[in-house]
Order: C-alpha cells, then structure tokens, then sequence
C-alpha cells in the first residue's frame, strides 16, 4: 500500500475512533439519568408550576391539571385506580426496585403514611422499569412499604401525564395531588422524612 493511501485512511480511522468515544459517552450518561437524586424540570410543557425550596415545585389552586387514568395491576395483582381516592390528598412516588434513592426515601414514605393515613391521606406508588412484580414486592417486603403500588414496567402510566409534569428518566419521582385529583406539588428527587411533610402539609390543610 502506498504511504499516500495510508495517509488517506488514518482520517477515517481518527473519525471511527471518535465515533465509539461519543456512542460510548452516550449510552454512560443514559445509564446515569436512569436513576437520579436530582431534577428540577419534567420537560417542556405548561403545568403552572413555580419552582420552590429543596427542588419542589407548587402549583396554586385554580391552576392546576388533573391527574390521567392511573388504573391497573398492582405489583401484587391487585385492582387499582387513583381515581377512587378522589376526596383524599393523595402522595404519588414513582420508584423502582433498582434505583438507590428509592432504596432510601422508602422508610420515609412509609413513617409518613402511617402518621397521616388517618387524615385523609393515600399514599400509592408506581413501580416502574422492573422486568417482573418479584423484585418489587422483594423491594415492598424488605422496606416495609404497606400501601399499593401500581406496576407500570414500561413507564406508560408516567407518560400519560400533561407533558413537563414527569420525566421517565428521573426516579424517583412524587406528586401530591389534592383532594378534587389535580397535580398540587411535585418533585423529581429523593425525599428525606422532612422534605416529604413539608410538600404534603400545605395540600392536607387546604378546604
């Protein structure tokens, strides 16, 4: 081979080489957003949201969107439909059994639906990106999580939402959703016990 062919096909090997190095990049940073602690936006779309302290944003009554059908298997084979909570605030946590800041917000979730399942709140998740209901309820079992989670593998029960409420690639996920089932706070982070009651509180003492 003559040394100017050689000299032509390094540009194509630099070229190829960067190629693997970008692809490569690419797929890391999707494997990262898969499960994150962080977040402050759902994607573009206009749900009225003000961006509040500790990554929860509020929508005021009188503008805010209701929820979709949530309806469905719960991880435990079990009928579900959040619509039957209407007249109950209602916390909504979007996790999986793979994801670390689920892991730790669990025991949180859990104290504060047992204080305050007796004032009219229902706590319900939507267990996503898990292959089958058996590391969920391996998940629910380990943690002690009493309340119903709906089992949602593909995330098609996320995406039914209004557009920039929920992004896929950011569990987990919470919505507090008042009493006539609208979309009142929402974060799209992990939740310590703390955080949690300061995002449920303001939607419990609303008449």
């Amino acid at each position: 081979m003559s040394a100017a062919c050689r000299a032509d096909q390094r540009p194509n090997r630099t070229r190829s080489r960067v190629a693997l190095l970008a692809a490569g990049a690419a797929v890391a940073a999707l494997v990262l957003s898969a499960c994150t602690s962080g977040g402050t936006s759902g994607g573009a779309g206009n749900t009225n949201f003000v961006a509040g302290k500790n990554g929860v944003d509020t929508a005021a009554q009188g503008h805010r969107t209701a929820i979709p059908d949530l309806s469905g298997k719960t991880v435990d084979g079990k009928q579900l439909d959040v619509r039957d909570f209407k007249g109950k605030v209602v916390v909504l946590n979007v996790w999986g059994s793979w994801c670390g800041p689920c892991r730790a917000e669990a025991a949180n979730f859990e104290r504060v639906y047992q204080d305050t399942k007796d004032q009219g709140v229902q706590f319900v998740g939507i267990n996503t990106r898990d292959s089958s209901t058996a590391p969920a309820l391996a998940f629910e079992k380990e943690h002690g999580v009493s309340y119903p989670s709906l089992y949602d593998p593909t995330g098609k029960l996320m995406l039914r939402f209004k557009k920039g409420t929920l992004n896929p690639q950011l569990i987990p996920s919470t919505l507090v959703i008042d009493r006539e089932g609208k979309v009142a706070a929402r974060t799209l982070q992990a939740l310590s016990e703390d955080n949690l009651r300061k995002m449920l509180d303001p939607v419990l003492a609303e008449k």
